[in-house]
């Protein structure tokens, strides 16, 4: 059902139901479908609760549905398309990457879609709005478990949007940050603390992370950073943080931590899908708490506290040795 999803998402059907019901004839005719098609489509999705068929034949919206309307605050809209287009094409080739170890991204789109993104500025801001609303996902569960009031600068690395950094100086009013990306993410962070009413708050830095990390922090986050790549440009990685902090500075990774042994459960499915993702993906993977520890020694760290939050993430706070 992931295509099935992705195309009512595509075909941004969520907005026009949350107008009210609609009949697949006027859907089609708005979208430019295939009519009896589309009501096929549509009559497969009521049976995963995304729209309801009424009585009279018309098509309405249901709670699950409605995550997929645009501009709405807790949208996944953008990670839907994510996962039903550009995932949906690499999955296809896990065979290679078992076989190789390597990441299968070249493979069926004929490039590296992650090393030019600037290149494709539709692309680009459909990654990074998914990762906003994945992020929010877990951010409330992060700034409740984890004080940030006592911080007075903290730099996020690889940020994005700036989807977390701005929970955590919502939560934490005398604190102030740097949003630290690529060049061709950064102006839409800016949008996003404008929008936020925090763009006073937080200084907007261009730059590489596998270059160097901007100085002048209390602790450096980065959170669904070190899972995307390989262990030596994490050392790499870490030790541009490393050099940047004051020996009182902290770090703070937030990552999802795979079990040492895994059970039938949901919550398992989730971080495994997640490991086989960076694989195909990246040639990376998600961590053991044991890989962690080794990691951050080897870069100069040594962890303090490993604080579970919500979607199988974890706040791994470290100090310079």
């Amino acid at each position: 059902m992931t295509q099935a999803i992705y195309v009512f998402a595509e075909l941004r059907i969520a907005d026009l139901l949350a107008e009210g019901a609609r009949r697949s004839e006027d859907l089609a005719a708005i979208t430019g479908t295939h009519a009896p098609s589309l009501r096929r489509l549509l009559r497969a999705l009521t049976t995963i609760e995304i729209c309801r068929e009424r009585e009279d034949g018309s098509f309405e919206i249901t709670p699950m549905g409605s995550l997929l309307v645009t501009d709405v605050p807790e949208s996944l809209h953008s990670w839907t398309i994510c996962w039903g287009s550009y995932l949906w094409q690499i999955w296809g080739n896990l065979l290679y990457s078992v076989k190789t170890g390597k990441s299968a991204r070249k493979l069926p789109l004929g490039r590296d879609s992650f090393k030019k993104p600037e290149q494709d500025s539709k692309a680009a801001a459909m990654f990074n709005q998914a990762f906003v609303e994945f992020t929010r996902l877990a951010s409330e569960s992060i700034v409740r478990t984890y004080d940030f009031s006592g911080l007075k600068r903290i730099t996020d690395v690889g940020g994005g949007y700036g989807e977390l950094l701005i929970s955590i100086l919502r939560a934490s009013p005398a604190t102030s940050g740097v949003l630290f990306d690529l060049p061709h993410v950064i102006n839409g962070g800016r949008r996003r603390f404008e929008e936020a009413g925090l763009s006073s708050r937080c200084e907007f830095l261009e730059g590489n992370f596998l270059e160097s990390v901007p100085s002048g922090a209390d602790a450096y986050i980065l959170k669904s950073i070190i899972h995307d790549w390989d262990d030596d440009k994490n050392k790499l990685i870490l030790k541009n943080c490393r050099h940047a902090m004051a020996k009182d500075g902290r770090l703070l990774l937030v990552e999802r931590v795979i079990p040492e042994r895994l059970e039938v459960s949901a919550a398992h499915r989730e971080v495994v899908r997640s490991d086989l993702t960076m694989l195909i993906v990246h040639a990376a993977k998600e961590r053991t708490e044991a890989e962690f520890r080794d990691l951050l020694n080897s870069a100069g760290f040594r962890v303090t506290r490993i604080l579970p939050v919500d979607m199988m993430f974890k706040v791994i706070e470290a100090f310079p040795l």
